[in-house]
């Protein structure tokens, strides 16, 4: 099965899921968003990766910033901040330079490494994209975390691919329905940038947009 360019997702959106699947909804099925310091200074991390440069080449690795990827077979698009291409002879051939290389992607993150797992998810989502679009096999990559300063390297595991795909699928299914789910309050609803929309305290099923216009029509 592929999906059609016009039911594709976002694949930023696979790391909102994984984290809370009601999070995904109210921001991707029912358009709403707040921003706090953490998604502000997330997004300026990312447009500062972006800003530094299209393509550079550092010896026997070429990096490319913002590379747009998607998959028919996901059904999602998206943007890598970073995928590093390294010499190798079992790689893949590029238009502008000689020889072989092997694609290495990398995304970069404001916090620290999380106990789940969706930021390694979605790096994996970004690499079962550039296999689909290079043809060619991508078995780890690294995340960057702006806290630590220091890269985790991430293996693409079979059962890692699975939950990506598998949330994908679920994704995709909620989406068709336009459907948000149950809130399940938890210790990172505190953090969350959503957490007035969202109402956690009041543990409604439903949608938020109908619960904020019943709001607007009392007296």
């Amino acid at each position: 099965m592929t999906y059609h360019e016009d039911d594709y997702l976002q694949l930023s959106g696979l790391q909102h899921f994984l984290f809370c699947r009601r999070q995904w909804a109210l921001i991707h099925v029912e358009n709403l968003w707040q921003e706090n310091y953490r998604t502000v200074d997330g997004t300026l991390m990312h447009q500062n990766v972006h800003q530094e440069g299209g393509v550079e080449k550092r010896g026997d690795r070429i990096i490319i910033r913002g590379m747009r990827v998607s998959s028919a077979v996901l059904g999602v698009s998206g943007q890598c901040d970073a995928v590093e291409f390294l010499k190798d002879p079992d790689g893949v051939t590029l238009n502008r330079w000689e020889g072989r290389w092997q694609p290495f992607p990398v995304e970069y993150k404001h916090g620290s490494p999380k106990e789940d797992l969706s930021d390694a998810a979605q790096l994996c989502a970004q690499a079962m994209c550039l296999e689909e679009m290079l043809c060619c096999k991508i078995d780890r990559g690294a995340l960057y975390y702006g806290e630590t300063k220091h890269r985790q390297e991430i293996l693409f595991s079979e059962e890692l691919r699975g939950t990506v795909t598998s949330a994908l699928t679920e994704m995709h299914e909620l989406a068709k329905r336009g459907y948000t789910p149950r809130v399940k309050p938890r210790k990172g609803c505190n953090a969350c940038s959503l957490k007035d929309l969202c109402l956690p305290k009041m543990n409604r099923a439903g949608s938020v947009e109908a619960y904020l216009k019943r709001m607007e029509a009392l007296p």
